[in-house]
């Protein structure tokens, strides 16, 4: 099986790596090339635009920022794929952006698995994440050597082109509110004049307890804010919640709040969801 995995920044750079393990042909592109190049070494090919990434593939993965620019970098490339390659769509667009690149890959005659992916950069490069995905049958087996790669666990969550979106932005709500109220209370205990150190002690191991709140809890204290999930993209996932709790008539008072503390928290610069402590003060 040839793979094309477009867009490697930090997750795609990990899960064109699982995919390689896994004995998969792949072949890679990226707009910035110097970070598709170091997948050379690792046995990957390394194509020049978008269009040559897909040509002869089997089946094609996008990791890329958002809708908008997959919808930029597919409308190059899709011409150019092979009759019956599929597109295995992983990034977090929301509701409309699966539906439009559904109707993209429609137009263009190829098959559309929407499968956006939890997890964050050690998972994707241990090929350990969790798949949420949604497609008919047929497309289920061509997109599932891909998965078996790439993730610990695949979860289908419906047919429709975006079932997999909505899981998705269920799922970050809840990974995003945990984030931002554990940088409430690292904030409130510096700001207290206690050892935040100590508010992590005191939740482990008990009820209330996550590992997730653990490392990004200790991320905020050490201030180490090395992107694993960055704090643009939680920005874009909190609008993209924020949208889908209208549509749903779903209150989405909290979301916004922690929209605000997301982009208030993104200084321009490469930094993880952590750094969402910076908005609290503290």
């Amino acid at each position: 099986m040839v793979v094309a995995v477009l867009g490697t920044g930090l997750m795609g750079a990990g899960m064109a790596r699982s995919l390689l393990r896994a004995g998969l042909d792949v072949v890679v592109w990226n707009r910035s090339a110097d970070k598709s190049r170091p997948l050379a070494e690792a046995g990957a090919r390394v194509a020049e635009d978008p269009a040559a990434a897909v040509e002869g593939a089997d089946v094609v993965v996008t990791m890329l920022f958002d809708a908008d620019v997959t919808a930029e970098v597919m409308a190059v490339a899709l011409p150019s794929a092979r009759r019956g390659a599929t597109w295995v769509q992983c990034a977090t667009v929301g509701l409309d952006g699966g539906e439009r690149l559904a109707r993209l890959a429609a137009g263009h005659g190829v098959g559309f698995v929407d499968a956006p992916v939890l997890g964050t950069r050690q998972p994707a490069e241990q090929g350990t994440l969790t798949v949420l995905a949604a497609a008919p049958p047929p497309l289920r087996a061509k997109a599932e050597p891909v998965f078996a790669a790439i993730a610990a666990r695949t979860v289908w969550a419906g047919e429709r082109p975006g079932d997999g979106q909505r899981l998705k932005l269920v799922a970050n709500a809840w990974v995003l509110s945990i984030t931002a109220a554990t940088a409430q209370s690292v904030a409130l205990a510096r700001g207290l004049g206690l050892d935040p150190a100590t508010f992590l002690k005191t939740i482990a191991g008990g009820p209330v307890d996550s590992a997730y709140a653990q490392a990004k809890g200790r991320a905020m204290i050490d201030g180490d804010f090395t992107p694993s999930f960055g704090v643009d993209g939680a920005a874009k996932d909190s609008a993209l919640i924020v949208a889908a709790m209208g549509a749903s008539g779903t209150d989405d008072r909290l979301m916004r709040v922690l929209l605000d503390h997301y982009r208030a928290a993104d200084d321009g610069e490469p930094a993880d969801m952590a750094a969402v402590v910076r908005a609290f003060g503290g």
